[in-house]
């Protein structure tokens, strides 16, 4: 660039001076002496050959030359520190490692993650699975999502949502399989996760008899016991949190309701030294809200 410009610091203090209308507010904005402003003003004015300011009576006013000069100058400089912190925060990205279930990093907090990438551009996530339940926390980890009872030493636990379980399974299953009451389960595969502990709880609060609970085939996440119900291979009976994208596309039904709510809940975990993080501040409030939004 050919064209000479003026120095950056005296036109600082310009703007700020300028829209102040005061030395001494303009100093306390640039955390520098009213001399110091002063300083530069006459820098710039020498600079321009121009007067810039009348003094008059501790009263600060712009001249014409200094009015036109503000008003042309100042969009220029919010446009320099605009595109100055969209470099600074594409250079200096936060990375927040996030541990999580498998069934629930895929069918919860995955789908929604543009919404946090959109509302923290300068946070970077790298997602992790670990077992169904709550597993050791990794030490490359900053916060996690833990399946349990909420009861975890040296560790900061904030309960997400204690949702129901259902009884589920798909159109087409229950086309060839009718269920219309909980007596029609009598008889039907019954899939399993992990162990049969939901199914336990469910035939328990029915009050049925004659289902045979130990039964049917198991897998080891909910992710898969749902796609077997989906294709047609028995009624499984899942978190409602996890199951709600099938639900919503109807590709999983619920044959009749029931009121269960599952014996544990999912949590949202960091170590106590995490507290403070402002990466973990932004997603614990973030997922808190988004799922208080989901599952009223």
């Amino acid at each position: 660039m050919n064209k000479k410009l003026p120095p950056l610091n005296a036109l600082k203090a310009f703007e700020s001076a300028a829209r102040h209308l005061n030395f001494t507010k303009a100093a306390e904005e640039l955390f520098v002496t009213q001399a110091a402003v002063s300083h530069q003003i006459k820098l710039l004015e020498d600079f321009l050959g121009a007067k810039l300011f009348y003094r008059r009576n501790r009263q600060l006013e712009l001249t014409e030359t200094g009015s036109q000069y503000f008003q042309e100058i100042q969009p220029l400089l919010l446009q320099i520190a605009s595109a100055t912190e969209k470099v600074r925060l594409k250079n200096s990205r936060q990375v927040l490692s996030i541990s999580t279930t498998p069934s629930f990093g895929m069918h919860w907090l995955v789908p929604r993650l543009n919404d946090f990438h959109k509302r923290y551009p300068e946070i970077e996530v790298r997602l992790t699975t670990m077992p169904q339940d709550e597993g050791l926390f990794g030490k490359d980890t900053d916060v996690a999502i833990y399946y349990g009872n909420g009861n975890w030493q040296n560790l900061e636990a904030i309960e997400l949502v204690r949702a129901r379980i259902l009884v589920l399974a798909s159109p087409e299953y229950l086309k060839d399989n009718p269920i219309n009451k909980p007596e029609d389960l009598a008889g039907k595969n019954l899939i399993h996760v992990c162990s049969y502990t939901k199914w336990k709880q469910m035939i328990e609060h029915l009050q049925l008899d004659g289902v045979e609970i130990e039964s049917g085939p198991m897998f080891g996440t909910t992710s898969m016991g749902i796609q077997a119900a989906k294709h047609c291979q028995g009624v499984v009976v899942a978190n409602r949190m996890l199951a709600q994208a099938e639900i919503d596309e109807g590709t999983m039904v619920e044959p009749f309701t029931t009121d269960v709510y599952d014996e544990k809940a999912f949590y949202v975990v960091y170590p106590p030294q995490m507290a403070k993080s402002e990466k973990v501040e932004h997603f614990v409030a973030w997922i808190t809200e988004e799922i208080k939004g989901s599952y009223r």
